[in-house]
């Protein structure tokens, strides 16, 4: 399956979306050794993520639409699709989504997976706070993670 990068220029800074023929596999802070695409018409996938992205940052979208192929072991996946459950403007705690996956004890597991999220913003990996209300990590650094919680809290009220 081929697969082709984009350089986004964002209002957050440079993002590296990723794309099949079928579905966005990576949004990411750092280039991949994948091949770049020469313009967004070469992918109907880079193309629609693009214009999500960019509303999501302008406060216009909250939910994503475009198909989605994340690379990651089983448990990955089940974090990841618990990252994606929660709401818009809200936070929840690598503990929450230990317990949600039924295994109060998995926070650390909870952590690692979900800073192996290949599609940041898109899974929503900033919404995972610490248990004592402190933001914890995020691939893309603190102030973007905060930048973005501020972000849609602002939209929410």
């Amino acid at each position: 399956m081929k697969q082709l990068q984009w350089k986004m220029d964002s209002l957050i800074g440079p993002l590296y979306l990723v794309a099949n023929d079928h579905a966005l596999e990576c949004v990411l802070w750092k280039k991949l050794s994948i091949p770049m695409a020469k313009s967004l018409e070469d992918s109907n996938i880079l193309k629609l993520a693009v214009s999500e992205i960019e509303a999501y940052l302008k406060g216009e979208l909250k939910k994503f639409t475009v198909p989605l192929d994340p690379k990651g072991t089983e448990f990955q996946k089940k974090v990841w699709k618990q990252l994606s459950l929660i709401p818009y403007g809200k936070t929840c705690s690598y503990k929450d989504i230990a317990i949600k996956l039924k295994d109060k004890n998995a926070s650390r597991a909870v952590g690692t997976a979900n800073g192996k999220n290949p599609l940041s913003l898109i899974v929503p990996c900033h919404r995972v706070i610490a248990s004592d209300g402190t933001l914890g990590g995020y691939a893309g650094g603190l102030d973007i993670k905060s930048r973005l919680l501020n972000l849609e809290k602002e939209i929410m009220t």
